[in-house]
């Protein structure tokens, strides 16, 4: 049964998704930066633009949030699914989510935070080439 209004279940699952992704940005960066990459500035600046969009975009999550009395609260996590608790103004739901989906979502979440941090392409083709 739904306890939640889909607006406040939407705000909070972006939240806790938004921050599993940024969890993964950030262990990148450390395998980047300790791993044997040629070249790591491309990768750090992008990565780095990513998480701080992600940051900015959490921020305001995080206000409406509170404003909306909402929270997240992991309640377990095993090889297959992970629960989560929504909590609502005195009203909470219960969420099981299979790991591969969760994995999916957080996955969706990267691919829009590295296209916001990636430059439109400029592609300047010139007359005599």
């Amino acid at each position: 049964m739904r306890y939640l209004s889909e607006e406040e279940f939407q705000l909070a699952s972006r939240f806790l998704f938004l921050s599993m992704a940024m969890v993964v940005i950030q262990q990148d960066i450390q395998h980047i930066q300790n791993g044997s990459f040629k070249i790591k500035e491309p990768y750090m600046d992008l990565l780095e633009k990513m998480n701080t969009e992600a940051a900015n975009e959490r921020r305001q999550l995080r206000k409406s949030m509170q404003k909306n009395k909402l929270k997240v609260l992991t309640l377990n996590k095993n090889d297959s699914f992970s629960s989560f608790l929504f909590l609502s103004n005195g009203r909470e739901e219960k969420r099981n989510y299979f790991n591969p989906a969760i994995r999916k979502k957080v996955e969706v979440i990267i691919q829009e935070l590295m296209q916001k941090a990636l430059p439109p392409y400029q592609h300047s083709v010139s007359a005599n080439t």
